[in-house]
């Protein structure tokens, strides 16, 4: 026992020192490279502003005040059935997950950070959510990366369905992550009456329990929104800088030359390492490079179908910084996306196979839309698209949830 206790120690202050270091290691360099440190700066203020801050705050906003309504409380009763045997989570896991599908990183972290602090979820199923839910927007593959970034807007299909079918496996795989620590049991007894009823019952009671008016629901939801998105804000300015420096000392070229090795192993162009460098920090950058380098199209298009599922260090940090403060761990969140981009590069690889005619057919006229659409207008219907498809997903997650629930009375009542 004190041996682990002093090798915890010695771990502990081993960190410690390092962070200081390479704190020291970064202040210096911006000194050293004024201009590169405020150019990227610059460049990491351009995407808040022009990207991240109209796209994300309205859902917080919106996010915020469905919490304090009840409206939450009333979805995860009825999607209970449904999310609790296929991953392990409570109803309201459903909520983050069409919210994180709609409007991209790091949507999900917001809302499942809220979801511990409401005691809406345990830790661990936190962590089980988190694992699956932080998921691209389908915008953002179908518009910048199928259109903007290769040119050819068939790929979108075979890249957002291979994002999302990896991202289901990798919550299904979780399901069993911390049964050790797990409250639930499933050998509780269901709640009697009907769902609906006891669906609405949970939605007034927890209005009750807010007691917040809604003009002060509303102004705390914009002034908490604000605080994250600035949040957010720093985290993608500060990783902007973080990325120049690395360049400029050389540090890239050694994450190059292994990322290289590992890609002349599985038989891949090893043009494609400066990409995954870039991926690794950054998933808008990395995705670039992929679809710019000297190699096979099914190559490209698998390793940035990785990048998109790993989504950067940059996605991590501001993840990091949203539910740190709420006791959710980061390993298991950093385990399921390395899983995710190993899945969703493999589905790509297949999908680009004997399923590329299926997957076109089934988003064509979503791919199309997109490639004769400009950026413009794709901006000013984003609020709408996301709106629309959350309404749908939702949509056929509770008919699947009373399908499950009316299947579960039925065999109740012949058992009986």
């Amino acid at each position: 026992m004190r041996i682990w206790g002093s090798g915890r120690r010695y771990r502990s202050r081993l960190l410690a020192y390092f962070m200081a270091l390479c704190t020291v290691f970064i202040t210096i360099a911006m000194v050293t490279y004024p201009k590169d440190a405020f150019d990227s700066a610059i460049m990491g203020l351009n995407l808040w502003w022009n990207v991240v801050f109209p796209s994300l705050l309205p859902f917080f906003i919106l996010s915020e005040i469905l919490m304090g309504l009840g409206v939450v409380h009333f979805i995860g009763v009825l999607l209970e059935p449904l999310m609790r045997p296929i991953f392990n989570v409570p109803g309201v896991g459903a909520f983050a997950m069409s919210m994180g599908l709609a409007s991209g990183y790091p949507m999900d972290a917001v809302i499942t950070c809220k979801f511990r602090k409401n005691q809406l979820c345990s830790a661990v199923e936190a962590e089980r959510l988190l694992s699956f839910t932080n998921t691209a927007d389908p915008l953002f593959m179908f518009g910048a990366v199928a259109v903007g970034m290769f040119g050819m807007p068939e790929l979108g299909a075979t890249i957002a369905l291979a994002h999302y079918i990896s991202s289901f496996l990798v919550g299904v795989a979780f399901r069993f992550h911390g049964r050790n620590r797990d409250s639930y049991s499933s050998d509780r007894p269901a709640p009697n009456g009907n769902i609906l009823l006891r669906a609405f019952r949970a939605l007034y009671n927890a209005r009750q329990e807010d007691k917040r008016s809604t003009g002060q629901l509303l102004g705390d939801a914009v002034k908490s929104s604000m605080n994250t998105i600035m949040l957010i804000g720093g985290f993608i300015i500060v990783f902007s800088v973080f990325i120049r420096i690395m360049s400029v000392f050389g540090i890239t070229d050694i994450l190059i030359s292994l990322f290289a090795s590992a890609l002349s192993l599985i038989g891949y162009s090893t043009n494609l390492a400066p990409a995954l460098v870039s991926g690794l920090l950054e998933i808008d950058l990395g995705t670039l490079a992929a679809s710019q380098v000297d190699a096979p199209l099914i190559q490209k298009v698998a390793i940035a179908s990785a990048i998109i599922a790993w989504s950067g260090l940059s996605v991590h940090g501001q993840v990091a910084s949203i539910v740190i403060e709420s006791g959710i761990r980061m390993t298991p969140y950093m385990v399921g996306r390395l899983l995710h981009a190993v899945l969703a590069a493999i589905i790509t690889v297949l999908l680009l196979g004997s399923g590329q005619t299926i997957t076109t057919l089934l988003v064509m006229p979503v791919s199309m839309s997109l490639s004769h659409s400009n950026l413009w207008s794709l901006w000013l219907t984003r609020f709408e698209q996301a709106t629309y498809q959350i309404g749908i997903l939702l949509g056929i997650m509770l008919l699947l949830s009373f399908a499950v629930h009316l299947a579960k009375g039925i065999s109740g009542y012949v058992k009986r």
